[in-house]
């Protein structure tokens, strides 16, 4: 049964990289990564310089799914009511009502979300974890399946407002997207010149359809060796030398989930050394901080991650599949 499941799930997410794919030119990994993350229902923090195809990205993924969708042009003078919604007093009552904000909705693009205040970020924080908002004492659960898809730009940084770690580590993975190459650039032009494709993307995987994938992957098989093997991954980037702040504990949880969900997508009811390491930056990356050392020599943070992930023994001899 667990093999139908998965073997459904690669079939499907092969529609969704299809859908996707008629909108963003090659750009597989980045694209494989965000129906990971959907996958997981584990949300993706996009960061690359203007002009890339990050909101197009999230875009694309948003209007392939029969799902509610919200998008949040943050600003430096947005609100937490403008994102959570409000109370407000209806006069033929006599009563105050809940008017839910944008970020109650299935699918939530944070547009440049380093451009708001650290309140209005920090309003992001308890739906991205508990799946709900509190407001005046009363909590709003977020709908199922749930999903923030938050981009910004790296480069330019007047007037922004860097993300905290605690709240960068919310996030399931970063992604980057990456200039295109000559005939990638080629064919971006040659589709958008007349029209945007986004425009003829029709809905192709349901609510529900998305529950059962989630809850298909969350069964495939993860070995004890394995899993030992991300745990050391994780706890590698604690004890290198340039990083001063380690990977929490849960990166070990999100790189496992991480894991089952490309097996899945592969077809595969168990999980391989290789997919926790196809995944390593892109999830650990963004929760680890640099010493001042390694910041003055321009260390870059993904190469550190690599550093950690091929100095820690993979269990090559492993039973891995289900017995």
């Amino acid at each position: 049964m667990v093999a139908e499941r998965v073997e459904s799930v690669a079939q499907v997410a092969e529609r969704l990289r299809a859908s996707v794919g008629r909108v963003i030119v090659g750009k597989r990994e980045p694209v494989d990564l965000l129906l990971v993350a959907l996958l997981c229902e584990g949300h993706v923090l996009i960061e690359d310089v203007p002009g890339i195809g990050k909101t197009t990205l999230a875009k694309a993924v948003a209007r392939s799914l029969d799902c509610s969708f919200q998008r949040i042009q943050f600003t430096p003078d947005l609100l937490p009511s403008d994102v959570t919604g409000a109370s407000v007093f209806n006069q033929r009552t006599s009563d105050f009502e809940f008017r839910p904000g944008p970020v109650l909705s299935q699918v939530v693009l944070a547009d440049e979300i380093n451009r708001a205040t650290p309140r209005t970020q920090a309003a992001l924080l308890e739906i991205m974890e508990e799946r709900q908002v509190t407001v005046d004492g009363v909590a709003h659960p977020a709908p199922r399946p749930f999903l923030v898809l938050a981009t910004q730009n790296p480069i330019e940084l007047e007037g922004t407002f860097p993300l905290p770690e605690a709240q960068l580590d919310r996030f399931f993975l970063r992604l980057r997207m990456g200039y295109p190459d000559e005939a990638e650039e080629m064919e971006i032009v040659a589709r958008f010149r007349s029209m945007s494709p986004l425009e003829m993307l029709e809905p192709i995987v349901t609510s529900d359809t998305l529950l059962a994938m989630q809850h298909a992957c969350r069964e495939v098989h993860v070995s004890p060796d394995v899993q030992a093997y991300i745990v050391r991954l994780v706890r590698a980037t604690r004890r290198h030398p340039a990083i001063e702040l380690g990977a929490s504990p849960r990166a070990s949880l999100a790189l496992t989930r991480g894991a089952q969900a490309l097996a899945a997508m592969a077809g595969r009811d168990f999980v391989l050394p290789d997919d926790a390491k196809a995944l390593a930056v892109a999830v650990i990356a963004h929760r680890v901080l640099l010493n001042p050392q390694a910041q003055l020599r321009g260390r870059s943070v993904d190469d550190l991650v690599r550093e950690c992930v091929d100095g820690v023994p993979v269990p090559v001899e492993a039973e891995l599949a289900t017995p």
